[in-house]
């Protein structure tokens, strides 16, 4: 049973298992379990804790203790009692006088943390949980008991865990008055909630005097929900309906439900309730924005205006102009214009296939990954780099490579190859009608969301599949001469151009010192190849000089490369706007503010993001009309992986950037278009003038 089980859960699942197992193992109680240890196995040293009581038991009351825990440093956390994908609860033993019991802990609103599609519930910095005690009517009590105690808990970084443990005596004293305040209060009211095939869905009793700027409902109940999935809230009145898609791999059942509800500012509630009747709420406050797929006709078109539209982009210029030519010279043959014309668009649509499917793979893996993942590896534009460089010393006339040659009339396999590369080069850019298909292709099946990735590919294409099979339109291509040399060289500036962008990529993702490194390497490759040129127009064997020549500097940037690998810094490109750094924190107070919002979402690679940001952002006349109106500007960088980012992004229905999200007071987020006007947002601004 345990095995049959195991092997079909995703990656996610898998590793919050081992994670799961080695947390038990480590806090297993020695064989004399009924005792409690004298001495502590692990230590306390990255989360220390304390047990602390709130003045001296009264028989017949409720005496209050309390475990403060405080972490050594800020990057280690704590766990919520249900600790989520990953972590392990605290496990708590308290050898008291007879007849006292131990209540129900008490806990405050945990946080989220989002690692590697694990959702954990944790506590960062210093925290408290309380524990009642129940003290006896008749109990004796001449001071505070002399009782012995043991905690087990498990402490974290974003890479590491350790399990920690400490022997405890009661000391009195404490700020229980804040400890307190901090823990949820439970709600008088109890909630009903019902389980469909799919969804849990609760209804919380809340005034509507309550403000939800961003809430999130922790569930206790293990294994009954999806905790990383996006939560719907519905309000109408005083009363909140949560839902929660169910655990794929759980029970989908529960007898009771209980949990807390944050508020988003630090605040929540606790809840407990039975199976009852929930009302079906018209309001949605919170929740997945914009993703109502489409019918899936209105989509496939989508997807094949959007790649023809790719076909003006600056990223993919240089090379689709140099494969007009190649049909140019084809042209002279029927057969050879239509099986380039054939190689070129399956090519193109293999790629972007590829790219869809590997993306939709890692997704489904627990990845949060979205459109142009690749190009936020520096690894992958290390490769793009150097591929760029070939193509622009190509292109410049330093050596020949005869199976991509552009001009020496066409083949199938340069015509492939191009059309590999023209779709992979295509990624950083989009635009209309794309983006609306690519975040569909997030939440279809995956058949669905390949045959939108597939009709991406043939709108990139399809130029050159018309161009290889209609005559007329192949004549109206300037005939082969001797300026199709020239004009190649010429294309040689623009893809230089190319490759310096990504120098200057490698930089914002890995460092100087990583570009420099990089750099180096690229000198040897460049250097390589002109040995390669002269030989070649001596008339000599070339290519085994490529090895010898560029082999040291390959090997030199394998280990360089990765050694001066540097983090880069989660802070905001520079803006006349001086935006705050996106998070769902940042974002919901800014929003409580009052204020109106404008948030944009871009990268460093995304072609689309910087036109926009120079056309229509960063214009001293929209910095104007944002001051007026009292806008909050927010920007979310996403050059580097950021799963809080690309999960926000799924939840927008977006599969990448660029997003533009605008933010009435008091309202939900208006998504603009991806391509902006100079006066839009200046328009929008305007609404608020103060």
């Amino acid at each position: 049973m345990f095995e049959a089980r195991m092997f079909p859960l995703p990656i996610r699942h898998f590793v919050a298992w081992l994670i799961a197992c080695a947390a038990m193992l480590a806090a297993i109680a020695p064989a004399s379990a009924q005792e409690i240890p004298t001495e502590a196995r692990y230590g306390d040293d990255n989360i220390a804790v304390e047990l602390r009581a709130d003045g001296m038991p009264v028989a017949g009351q409720q005496w209050m203790l309390a475990l403060k825990f405080t972490p050594s440093a800020p990057e280690w956390h704590g766990y919520w009692s249900n600790p989520g994908d990953a972590g392990q609860g605290m496990m708590l033993r308290l050898a008291l006088p007879d007849g006292w019991t131990m209540g129900e802990a008490l806990y405050p609103v945990p946080k989220t943390l989002l690692i590697s599609g694990l959702m954990n519930h944790i506590y960062e910095g210093e925290y408290a949980v309380l524990v009642p005690v129940n003290v006896p009517a008749d109990a004796e009590i001449s001071g505070v008991p002399d009782f012995a105690g043991h905690v087990e808990y498990l402490a974290c970084t974003d890479r590491v865990c350790v399990p920690q443990d400490a022997v405890l005596t009661a000391n009195q004293g404490g700020d229980f008055a804040r400890w307190q305040a901090e823990v949820a209060p439970l709600l008088s009211a109890r909630e009903g909630f019902e389980i469909t095939s799919t969804t849990a869905r609760i209804a919380i009793p809340l005034p509507a005097s309550v403000d939800l700027p961003a809430p999130h409902v922790f569930v206790e109940n293990e294994r009954l929900v999806d905790y990383g999935a996006v939560q719907t809230f519905m309000r109408e009145g005083d009363m909140l309906v949560a839902e929660i898609p169910l655990d794929e791999y759980g029970t989908g059942e529960a007898s009771a439900i209980s949990g807390i509800l944050a508020f988003g500012d630090g605040a929540g509630v606790r809840f407990e309730g039975g199976k009852g009747s929930v009302p079906e709420l018209k309001t949605k406050i919170a929740g997945p924005v914009g993703v109502d797929t489409p019918p899936l006709w209105t989509l496939i078109l989508g997807a094949l205006a959007g790649g023809l539209l790719l076909n003006i982009m600056p990223c993919v210029f240089p090379i689709l102009s140099l494969k007009a030519l190649s049909l140019a010279r084809a042209g002279e043959s029927e057969a050879k214009a239509r099986s380039e014309g054939i190689a070129y668009t399956a090519g193109v649509v293999l790629a972007c296939v590829g790219l869809g499917a590997l993306m939709l793979a890692l997704r489904a893996a627990g990845e949060q990954v979205g459109w142009a993942f690749q190009l936020q590896s520096p690894s992958v534009v290390i490769v793009l780099l150097v591929l760029a460089t070939i193509i622009t010393v190509n292109f410049a006339g330093l050596f020949e490579l005869p199976s991509l040659s552009f001009t020496q009339g066409g083949k199938p396999a340069g015509s492939f190859a191009t059309g590999l590369l023209a779709a992979f080069a295509a990624t950083p850019c989009t635009g209309p009608f794309m983006a609306a298909a690519l975040g569909a292709a997030l939440l279809l099946p995956v058949p669905q969301a390949l045959l939108l990735f597939a009709m991406l590919g043939l709108g990139l294409a399809l130029p050159f599949l018309l161009i290889g099979f209609v005559p007329a339109l192949r004549n109206r291509l300037p005939k082969p001469g001797a300026w199709m040399e020239t004009f190649r060289k010429v294309m040689a500036i623009p893809m230089g151009l190319t490759a310096l962008a990504l120098i200057w990529l490698t930089v914002q993702l890995g460092g100087r010192g990583f570009a420099m490194f990089a750099l180096v390497m690229l000198f040897g490759i460049v250097l390589a190849l002109a040995v390669v040129g002269r030989l070649q127009s001596a008339g000599k064997m070339a290519w085994p000089a490529l090895g010898l020549v560029a082999a040291p500097f390959v090997i030199f940037g394998a280990f360089a490369l990765p050694y001066s690998y540097q983090t880069p810094s989660a802070q905001p490109s520079e803006s006349i706007h001086e935006p705050i750094a996106f998070s769902r924190d940042a974002l919901a107070e800014a929003r409580a503010s009052g204020q109106p919002v404008f948030l944009w979402f871009t990268a460093d690679w995304c072609v689309t993001c910087k036109v926009n940001e120079s056309v229509a952002i960063e214009r001293e006349s929209v910095r104007e009309a944002f001051a007026d109106a009292g806008v909050i500007t927010m920007v979310g960088d996403w050059t580097v992986r950021d799963e809080e980012i690309t999960m926000f992004l799924t939840e927008q229905g977006a599969a990448g950037v660029p997003l533009y999200l605008w933010y009435e007071p008091d309202a939900e987020a208006e998504q603009l278009p991806q391509v902006l006007t100079p006066d839009l947002l200046a328009e929008y601004a305007s609404r608020n003038r103060r």
